[in-house]
């Protein structure tokens, strides 16, 4: 049986253990992709073109995480994925909440402090609640890439990114309770009830249950529209 390649792009500046606790049968072979620097002045698209050599099959299945989620969006030119999956993420910017938005417009994401999210094992030494202090634990465990300047690109990438539609093509998988990119504001999409922007964490064993169906879902649909062209 030939199985098919799921290729999985974790969220801004996470490793690829992201996904450590998804599990699919044995009809899918997974392949799991980290970032890479980005060259001087690259643009999202081109970052695109470049990432997409990573990928080494035919009619891939491409699934990507908030950032990673974009990204394959954009990696859908240059792959002719049999399905785009994203999961916690947004379709175009119109579906960003308002303070995306207004960085959008003013610039303030430039006043990010980066080094601080570069160097966030420094925030140790400090007293947090036990939310914040989880969050940092996981990030301390799943960040990926530490470059300031890698980290500076994918800010401005994320709040400039200019796709104005939806792809209709691109399948979304959101949670209700997402604090990075507000239910409220996304459109089409399925629902996790109660998933937060980590869910592929700490709700895995939903994603292990629904994400074979949807994939092949996806592919059932795509082959029946190519079959009436």
């Amino acid at each position: 049986m030939t199985k098919i390649p799921v290729y999985f792009v974790p969220g801004l500046a996470s490793s690829e253990t992201i996904f450590e606790y998804i599990q699919l049968p044995e009809q899918f072979e997974c392949f799991y992709l980290s970032w890479d620097s980005p060259l001087p002045g690259e643009s999202l698209r081109d970052y695109a073109r470049r990432f997409s050599a990573k990928v080494k099959h035919p009619d891939p299945v491409l699934i990507g995480c908030s950032f990673g989620g974009i990204l394959v969006q954009e990696m859908k030119a240059f792959t002719e994925p049999r399905a785009v999956i994203v999961i916690s993420s947004a379709k175009s910017y119109h579906e960003y909440p308002r303070r995306f938005r207004l960085a959008r417009r003013t610039r303030l994401h430039k006043l990010m402090p980066v080094s601080l999210l570069v160097n966030i094992d420094r925030l140790h030494r400090y007293k947090f609640n036990k939310w914040i202090n989880e969050r940092l634990r996981l990030y301390r465990k799943y960040i990926g890439i530490r470059d300031k300047a890698y980290w500076n690109w994918a800010i401005e990438q994320v709040i400039m990114w200019n796709r104005e539609k939806p792809d209709p093509e691109v399948i979304h998988i959101h949670g209700t309770d997402d604090e990075v990119f507000p239910a409220r504001y996304i459109s089409n999409f399925i629902p996790v009830p109660g998933g937060t922007h980590i869910m592929v964490i700490n709700r895995f064993k939903w994603f292990n249950e629904h994400l074979p169906a949807i994939i092949n879902k996806a592919i059932t649909e795509k082959n029946g529209a190519n079959e009436k062209v």
